[in-house]
C-alpha cells in the first residue's frame, strides 16, 4: 500500500539501537508514508546500556524549521517524542501549534517516565514542558507513569474502570482531543486505556504482556497508531492492531542475546501487512 501522505517524525536518534527514529522510520515507511524526521537529540545507544553520550539539537532544530518554512514544505501529521529542553519545547509547541492550525494532526508521546519514576536525565521541568505540548495535541499516547505525572495524579498499582477513564478525562483536560494510556493495571488485569474525540468513545482494552523487556516498543506502538488512522481506522481498532503488532515482534525477539539493543524491526516488517 502507498500513500501520498507526509509524516515528520520529531524525536531523538539512536546511534545503536532500535528505538525512536530508528525504530519509528522503517514501520511507517512500510506502511507506505512519506516520512521526514526532525531529531531532538543524537543519542549514543540506548540508555539501558547505562552509558552514553546525548547530543541536544535545539539549534539545528530551529533552523531546520526556519529553513523548511521558506520552501513552504507541508505535512499531513506530526509525531512529538523526547524533548531535551524548555527551548526546545517552546519551539515545538510554537511550531506544533501553527501547524496544528493548518489541520495538521499533532501526535505527542510524552517520553519522560515508567515504572513509577521519571527516566534519569528526567526533571519536574520536563513534565511541565509536555503539559504544555499536550495543548496542540490532537491525540497523546503517554504509558501510566507519564499520565499520572502530567495530571499530577497519585500512582496505584491497580485501577478500576472509573478510576482510569478519569485519569483519562484529566489529560484530555490539558487540551489533547483523543487519548491513549499504555501499561495501565486496571482491575487485575494490564490494558490499554483511551477515548476518541471523533468517536466519542471510552474503551479499555486488556492484553497479557510477554515477561522480556526491549526498548523501543513504545516507539513502534505508536508508529503503527498513527499509521493506522491516517489510513482511516477509528481510534480504538488502530489502538487494537498495534497492540496486536507490538506483540507479535516482541514474542519474535524475546530471546534476543542482547536485549538492549531493542527489536529487529526490519526483520518484523512483514507483521505489518
Amino acid at each position: 500500500m502507498t500513500s501520498s501522505k507526509q509524516i515528520l517524525l520529531i524525536n531523538d536518534i539512536c546511534g545503536y539501537g532500535k528505538v525512536a527514529l530508528s525504530a519509528m522510520i522503517p514501520v511507517l515507511t512500510n506502511m507506505g508514508y512519506h516520512i521526514y524526521n526532525l531529531p531532538t537529540a543524537l543519542v549514543s545507544n540506548t540508555l539501558e546500556y547505562g552509558k552514553f553520550r546525548i547530543q541536544d539539537t535545539t539549534d539545528y532544530m530551529r533552523d531546520s524549521i526556519k529553513v523548511w518554512e521558506e520552501l513552504g514544505f507541508r505535512f499531513d501529521a506530526i509525531s512529538t517524542g523526547l524533548i531535551t529542553s524548555t527551548a526546545q519545547a517552546d519551539l515545538l509547541i510554537d511550531f506544533c501549534g501553527r501547524e496544528a492550525q493548518k489541520g495538521v494532526l499533532i501526535f505527542v508521546d510524552p517520553i519522560m517516565a515508567d515504572n513509577g519514576s521519571l527516566y534519569n536525565g528526567m526533571s519536574m521541568e520536563t513534565v511541565a514542558n509536555m503539559k504544555r505540548l499536550l495543548a496542540v495535541a490532537h491525540c497523546c499516547v503517554p504509558n501510566y507513569t507519564e499520565a499520572v505525572y502530567l495530571t499530577d495524579s497519585e500512582y496505584k498499582d491497580d485501577l478500576t474502570r472509573e478510576e482510569v477513564f478519569a485519569l483519562v478525562d484529566r489529560l484530555r483536560d490539558l487540551g489533547s482531543r483523543s487519548v491513549v494510556i499504555t501499561s495501565c493495571h486496571v482491575e487485575g488485569s494490564e490494558a490499554v486505556a483511551g477515548y476518541s474525540a471523533e468517536q466519542d468513545e471510552y474503551f479499555l482494552l486488556p492484553y497479557v504482556s510477554v515477561p522480556v523487556f526491549l526498548p523501543g516498543t513504545g516507539d513502534i506502538f505508536l508508529s503503527i497508531l498513527m499509521g493506522r488512522l491516517l489510513q482511516g481506522m477509528y481510534l480504538k481498532a488502530a489502538v487494537s492492531d498495534a497492540m496486536i503488532s507490538v506483540k507479535k515482534m516482541v514474542i519474535r525477539n524475546k530471546d534476543n542475546d542482547d536485549k538492549f539493543k531493542g527489536i529487529r524491526i526490519e526483520a518484523c516488517l512483514d507483521v505489518l501487512q
